[in-house]
């Protein structure tokens, strides 16, 4: 298990006074985690010792800077179990993920009359490039519905896909209500009609033990800020035999293997796909949050959020009959975000509150907009937690809760 007061002190952030000198309580982490000293202290080396372009110099810095770059890749293609280091691709986030791969290999193999098909829980980044990609290919995008419980419904899979699938993309773990989708069993129902896999790893990376091989995805995609990395940096992973076969999304510098006036040619992978400078010192934060996820073992912080999640389910019954918590009952089904309504109370009206009393949850429809509102619903609140938030802070929230609901009970706001 984690020792989480040992690891509360890794975080600076979390020592901020906010409000009258009331503690930070950080409830955000789906939308982004915050940084450990370790991931801060990687960026400070790297612009204090060796900032310099990788793959473009022979002196001193450049090598040193090309050799950490280098060495964060093969971190992160082991802590997702990809064969090879080149099979992944740096991109900014899990949405140009997603986007590159629509661009690039959606290019060339969807055609007209074809299927893709996405679940009922995506983010907009899984759905918007699909919506797009359909609509030029003139191509048929379907839904796998969700049932009352917010987990998929696998009765429907088998009706959806169809020898017509080209592509089959979905989330790990919703972002809106915590769902855990069954990935490596839908990968197998995908294999069985010939479609391609798409795993938005957003939610799922940074929290579980995440094995591309074992899922056998073609894609996966995830963002290195809500890992404890950096903003500003992803990453892609291509199965090496669909790498091999797609076209660069974008062209120009350090993609190039050789350049004349009339024509060029490709450099090899992964670098064919890596057009410009890129984000060095967000790819060595990467790297360093990786080593301190491994170093705390991510069946440890899977099993720390399962009890946490619990804890704050089992919390939140006492608001049965006033708040609306979407997502399995089973902690085991979800990831640690609790999603919520209260049917006359705004989910704005009820953050700006928990703001005050240090408590920060997102609002809204958290880039899920079709998913939250076929709750019926126009947003929820969410409290997402990750491997630094404790039961205590879970009896904040409550306890801030508590106290909204009776003040706007009494009519004030």
């Amino acid at each position: 298990m984690l020792d989480v007061r040992k690891i509360r002190e890794d975080f600076p952030v979390l020592s901020k006074k906010v409000y009258d000198g009331r503690p930070l309580i950080w409830l955000d982490s789906a939308a982004t985690s915050q940084k450990p000293r370790q991931v801060i202290q990687a960026l400070v080396d790297y612009y204090e010792g060796y900032n310099a372009n990788v793959h473009r110099g022979v002196h001193a810095l450049s090598m040193e800077s090309t050799e950490r770059y280098d060495e964060a890749r093969a971190k992160v293609a082991a802590f997702i179990n990809a064969d090879s280091p080149e099979t992944v691709l740096w991109t900014r986030n899990t949405t140009e993920s997603i986007n590159l791969v629509a661009n690039s290999w959606g290019e060339d193999n969807i055609k007209a009359g074809d299927d893709i098909v996405v679940t009922a829980l995506e983010h907009h980044s899984n759905l918007v490039p699909w919506q797009q990609l359909a609509r030029k290919k003139d191509a048929n995008l379907h839904i796998l519905p969700i049932t009352e419980e917010h987990t998929l419904d696998m009765d429907a899979v088998d009706n959806i896909l169809s020898p017509h699938t080209r592509l089959l993309a979905m989330a790990h773990e919703s972002n809106a209500v915590g769902t855990i989708v069954p990935v490596k069993e839908l990968a197998k129902k995908a294999r069985a009609v010939g479609a391609a896999v798409l795993v938005d790893g957003a939610q799922s990376v940074p929290h579980m033990p995440v094995d591309v091989q074992d899922m056998d995805c073609d894609f996966l995609a995830f963002s290195g800020h809500k890992m404890l990395g950096p903003t500003g940096i992803g990453g892609l992973y291509v199965k090496r035999e669909v790498l091999e076969r797609m076209s660069p999304f974008l062209t120009g510098g350090d993609m190039v293997l050789a350049v004349s006036y009339e024509d060029a040619s490709w450099n090899e992978l992964p670098m064919r796909f890596e057009a410009g400078t890129p984000n060095i010192s967000g790819v060595v934060g990467l790297g360093a949050a990786v080593d301190y996820l491994q170093n705390l073992g991510m069946e440890n912080i899977r099993e720390h959020e399962i009890q946490l999640t619990k804890y704050a389910l089992d919390s939140f019954k006492q608001f049965e009959e006033e708040l609306d918590v979407y997502g399995p009952k089973d902690p085991n089904k979800r990831g640690a975000i609790v999603s919520f309504h209260h049917p006359d109370v705004h989910p704005h009206d009820l953050g700006t509150l928990l703001d005050r009393r240090g408590i920060a949850i997102r609002t809204g429809h958290h880039c899920s907009m079709p998913m939250v509102r076929s709750l019926g619903v126009p947003a929820t609140a969410r409290a997402s937690m990750y491997l630094y938030n404790t039961e205590e802070e879970v009896d904040e929230l409550v306890d801030a809760l508590r106290e909204a609901l009776r003040y706007f009970g009494n009519g004030a706001g």
